[in-house]
């Protein structure tokens, strides 16, 4: 019985760390805000302003990445971003990402 146990354990382990590595993926795009949204689809110094008073105005950060448009969780993670190219590393549901790191995006 133990050892039945311990197997399931171990396999259930071995299931979620599986499902866990597959669904982290990485975008490169533009931080936008709910407001505006796609109209920010390339980065500049007027989609930053515009962007950062739209947030501090109450709306949302979010991620336009090759033409579509993600919710982004956590808010902090992309404060003072706003406009600005970034790579996001996370996980997706929908069209929500879960960022585990933002970072500028190499330039070109």
């Amino acid at each position: 019985m133990v050892k039945k146990l311990v197997w399931a354990a171990a396999t259930l382990l071995l299931v979620g760390c599986l499902v866990a590595a597959a669904d982290s993926s990485t975008w490169t795009g533009v931080v936008s805000d709910s407001h505006c949204g796609l109209k920010h689809s390339k980065a500049s110094a007027q989609a930053a302003a515009c962007v950062e008073k739209c947030v501090a105005g109450g709306g949302k950060y979010v991620l336009v990445s090759g033409g579509k448009l993600y919710q982004v969780e956590p808010q902090e993670k992309f404060k003072g971003m706003g406009g600005k190219a970034v790579t996001v590393t996370g996980t997706v549901e929908g069209d929500k990402i879960t960022a585990e790191s933002v970072e500028p995006a190499p330039t070109q």
